[in-house]
C-alpha cells in the first residue's frame, strides 16, 4: 500500500492532536487508510453480470455472433450442431467474465464500478471496526474519537464513544468533515486531517473540558494503514 503522509506530515499530525487534547480530556484518534476494502464481491458480481447480459444478448439476436464465428473458420452458411453452439455461447461467457474481472485489477477500474452506497457503507464499517479495537472504551470517561480518512474512496467518518455521542449530535460533526476534505481534496491530506482535528478538538473541549489530573490514554500519532 502507498504512503501517503512523510515523517513531516505525520509530526504535524501528531502535534495537532496533542495540541487539541490540551483543552479537552477527550482523546483523538487519527486512522489514515488507503482503502476500507477489496471489493473482490463486487469485481465477481459485475464479471458475472456482463458475462450474462453477453450470453442473453447472444440468445436474443445469435446471427451476429454466429456470424462473426463463422468468418473466423472462413465458413460460410454453415450448419451448427447442438454442442458447437453451446461451445460458443460458453466461451463467450467464459472470456467476457475473464476480461471484466481482470480489468478489475486495474484500481481506477475496480472503485469506479463500486456503488457509491457500497463505498459509504463499508467505509463506515470499516471505521466503527478501527474505532471498537482502537478507542472505545478505552479512555477513562468513554471520550475517544476516531477520525477516520480512507483515501481510495474518497470518504472520512468520525465515530464517538458512548459517552460523547450521549451529548454531541452527529450533525455536529459536519464542520469537521468540510473542514477536513476540502483540503484533502486539494491533496493536502496532513492539513486536512489537521483541520478535522482541531474541529473536533473544539467540540470536545465544549463539551469534555480538560481536568487537571487528566491522563493521556490513547496514543496521538496518525496510524497510516
Amino acid at each position: 500500500m502507498p504512503s501517503y503522509l512523510s515523517e513531516a506530515d505525520h509530526a504535524k499530525v501528531t502535534q495537532a492532536v496533542r495540541t487539541a487534547e490540551e483543552q479537552t480530556s477527550g482523546e483523538i484518534v487519527t486512522v489514515l487508510a488507503d482503502r476500507s476494502d477489496g471489493y473482490s464481491d463486487i469485481a465477481l458480481s459485475w464479471a458475472a453480470f456482463f458475462a450474462f447480459t453477453v450470453l442473453t444478448l447472444a440468445a436474443l439476436f445469435p446471427d451476429p455472433p454466429l456470424r462473426f464465428y463463422a468468418s473466423l473458420h472462413a465458413t460460410w452458411n454453415a450448419e451448427w450442431s447442438p454442442g458447437e453452439v453451446f461451445a460458443m455461447a460458453s466461451g463467450m461467457g467464459i472470456l467476457t467474465f475473464l476480461v471484466v474481472w481482470l480489468l478489475q485489477f486495474i484500481d481506477a477500474v475496480r472503485f469506479a464500478m463500486v456503488p457509491r452506497i457500497v463505498k459509504r457503507n463499508r467505509v463506515f464499517d470499516r471505521a466503527v471496526s478501527h474505532f471498537k479495537v482502537g478507542a472505545e472504551r478505552r479512555t477513562h470517561g468513554r471520550t475517544g474519537v476516531l477520525l477516520y480518512l480512507s483515501m481510495r474512496e474518497h470518504r472520512a467518518e468520525i465515530v464517538a464513544d458512548e459517552t460523547i455521542a450521549e451529548k454531541v449530535d452527529p450533525e455536529v460533526w459536519g464542520e469537521a468533515m468540510v473542514d477536513m476534505l476540502l483540503l484533502v481534496k486539494k491533496g493536502d491530506i496532513a492539513g486536512g486531517l489537521v483541520a478535522g482535528i482541531r474541529d473536533v478538538g473544539a467540540v470536545l473541549a465544549e463539551h469534555f473540558p480538560r481536568h487537571e489530573d487528566d491522563q493521556n490514554e490513547l496514543p496521538d500519532r496518525l496510524i497510516e494503514l
